[in-house]
């Protein structure tokens, strides 16, 4: 080998450019300087982390490092000035700024997902643009760590639950066993199963879309097989997962309701989860049958780990450039602003607990009712009113619920009935803006609420619904989290509540007779609420 050759050669490249400059040991002191901006999305991510639908987050940086290392043999040491780093500088600018906007509203989702944008700049950093951009699939691959917004959570988790539990009772009626579904409650005559949301499918789905994403990114083969493989990850898991429930109906019409629970049910688990990874597999195989050169199974996936502890050293002779003097004196900057002067409490107002609020209402008396537990832990409200009223000379109830929370950030929030009432068995349907004018009564302006009609059986009942938020009342609870936020930043406050007024639609009742009924009760309660949910 020529000195010249050898000056080339990784190793001595690494010795060379670990002598000369200091580019690891600014690249170490920037990623101190951003725990304390990130540090609100690492403890989020640790409480998401220990929670069953998210136990495989620890293992995605893991998974991204070692994409990283496969990457970095594509690109090569070298030995000139790398001239093509903004790029890296703003997008870790971008980054800086969002994590500290998802600071001050107090929402560690943004924070978190500032941290992976934050990941790709310092990346573009160091290898410059055109270098750093191979990495692209490992720092992507960080996404799968994040949990998802409390809002899609809850609307994803409440669909796939309905779209097991009508699969699973598809298997069951397969099996020969007479079955009624009503809502997510398998109805087997003796015995009745609830499709909760352990059983939604989601402990499965996120860790078989990040397994996926992996095994498309090692799979040798054309682009569109890698589209298939990715995006016949989420039906697979739910498919499988709801053949899981309909064997478990079986056993328990067959054996008893024991064969619900214990060891049979988490066994079952990771047995439907291994065979949703061998299902891939499997149609992998089959893709690479069909084509006209198919490579020996052997060949399918490209799992290398020769030659990884080098490049991982290469990790350390990052070089010192101006781009990333800047980026760390940026962050200790912001750090030490952050330390120094720490962010405020978020405002909390002072209102009367629902448990003071009175049993009269005009000539409408209450009596309240205790949620299940089951629903109080996912409802998660701060405080909630469910009361009933009744009224001589009215034909039926009226439901009065109203669920407050203190804050609507760090991972609480509202749920709305369009998305929990499916659970139940209510079918809700003929739902729309409806404008209220009570104003002859009360003398209030007129609002907005959503009006529904829900079904369950023969029974029918009109809901109306509102968001409550810190004096608007809102029909969309996106808009509704929007506005959260931004208040959130204005005026310190996340406060706000959902309101609820049920009745039911009588045989032969006309729905209208039921709206004048529900607006009956609205002009004797909405008056008193601003002390229960304040403006």
């Amino acid at each position: 080998m020529s000195v010249s050759e050898a000056a080339r050669s990784p190793r001595n490249h690494f010795q060379t450019l670990r002598t000369h400059n200091y580019g690891g040991f600014w690249f170490v002191l920037c990623l101190l300087a951003a725990v304390p901006i990130f540090w609100t999305g690492f403890v989020s991510l640790g409480d998401a982390w220990i929670t069953p639908e998210y136990s495989h987050g620890p293992l995605i940086p893991l998974l991204s490092g070692y994409l990283f290392l496969r990457d970095m043999r594509k690109v090569p040491a070298v030995d000139g000035p790398i001239t093509d780093r903004g790029p890296g500088l703003i997008i870790t600018l971008i980054a800086i700024t969002i994590a500290i906007l998802g600071n001050l509203v107090r929402i560690p989702d943004i924070v978190t997902y500032a941290f992976i944008l934050w990941v790709g700049g310092m990346v573009l950093i160091s290898f410059g643009f055109k270098r750093g951009i191979v990495f692209w699939t490992g720092v992507l691959h960080l996404v799968y760590m994040l949990p998802l917004p409390q809002f899609i959570y809850w609307q994803l988790t409440i669909y796939l639950q309905l779209v097991s539990s009508e699969l699973g009772v598809w298997f069951v009626r397969m099996a020969g066993v007479s079955v009624f579904l009503e809502g997510n409650v398998i109805d087997l005559g003796i015995y009745k199963l609830q499709v909760a949301e352990a059983c939604s499918g989601l402990r499965y789905l996120f860790p078989i879309l990040s397994f996926s994403y992996v095994f498309c990114v090692l799979y040798n083969g054309p682009v569109w097989h890698k589209v298939v493989l990715l995006i016949s990850a989420a039906p697979i898991t739910v498919f499988m997962n709801a053949f899981r429930i309909g064997v478990i109906g079986v056993l328990v019409n067959s054996y008893g309701i024991e064969q619900a629970e214990g060891f049979l049910h988490y066994f079952e688990g990771w047995v439907i989860f291994g065979a949703c990874v061998g299902i891939l597999f499997l149609l992998a195989i089959v893709m690479q049958r069909f084509q006209r050169h198919p490579q020996p199974i052997r060949d399918t996936l490209d799992i290398d780990f020769d030659g990884l502890g080098e490049q991982f050293m290469r990790i350390t002779a990052i070089p010192l450039s101006r781009a990333l003097g800047l980026a760390t004196a940026i962050m200790v900057t912001v750090s030490v602003i952050w330390v120094a002067y720490p962010q405020s409490e978020p405002v909390r107002v002072s209102r009367e607990p629902f448990a003071f609020y009175p049993v009269r209402a005009g000539d409408w008396i209450s009596s309240t009712n205790q949620l299940e537990q089951e629903i109080e832990v996912v409802l998660a409200a701060d405080d909630y009113l469910n009361a009933t009223f009744r009224r001589a000379g009215e034909r039926a109830p009226v439901g009065f619920f109203v669920a407050y929370y203190h804050k609507q950030t760090e991972g609480s929030g509202i749920h709305s009935p369009e998305v929990c009432l499916p659970v139940g068995g209510w079918e809700m349907f003929d739902i729309k803006p409806f404008r209220i004018d009570l104003e002859a009564e009360t003398g209030w302006a007129p609002f907005e609420t959503n009006r529904a009609i829900i079904q369950k059986g023969l029974n029918q009942q009109l809901v109306y619904y509102w968001f409550e938020q810190r004096g608007r009342r809102m029909t969309n609870d996106f808009t509704a989290k929007i506005v959260t936020v931004w208040d959130s930043l204005k005026m310190g406050r996340s406060d706000g509540a959902m309101v609820r007024f049920t009745t039911p639609i009588l045989p032969g009742e006309d729905p209208g007779e039921a709206d004048k009924r529900l607006q009956r009760l609205m002009v004797e309660t909405l008056g008193g609420l601003p002390k229960y949910v304040p403006w």
